[in-house]
């Protein structure tokens, strides 16, 4: 069975930081890509970075510049580094996992409160 162990959330001040982090194991063949996606309260889940290699990285406009991703795909790791938070980050984020037949595998979440 496919796990995605997320860790790293909580509660923060503005302007603080935190590290997500998340390790996949189970049997899902090779990794195509990892991120995470967060869903803000009442809204839907949206796409917060992705790492695709270490030379390709997608992140979404609100986070450009505050947020880094790093990623292993052949250890199934990934971690997002969130500096300068701010309230509308809150939500509960999700970790990804794509595989190369591009069958999704979700983590269950991990909540992130930033304080104003």
């Amino acid at each position: 069975q496919v796990q995605l162990a997320e860790s790293g959330g909580g509660l923060v001040q503005a302007g603080g930081s935190l590290s997500l982090s998340c390790v996949a194991s189970g049997i899902f063949f090779s990794t195509s890509s990892m991120g995470w996606y967060r869903r803000a309260p009442g809204a839907q889940r949206e796409l917060v970075a992705r790492h695709i290699s270490a030379e390709s990285t997608v992140y979404s406009d609100s986070v450009k510049g505050r947020f880094t991703i790093s990623g292993d795909n052949a250890k199934n790791t990934v971690t997002l580094q969130m500096n300068s938070l701010r309230p509308e980050d809150t939500g509960v984020y999700y970790c990804h996992l794509i595989n190369v037949y591009g069958v999704n595998y979700w983590g269950k979440g991990t909540l992130v409160t930033v304080s104003a």
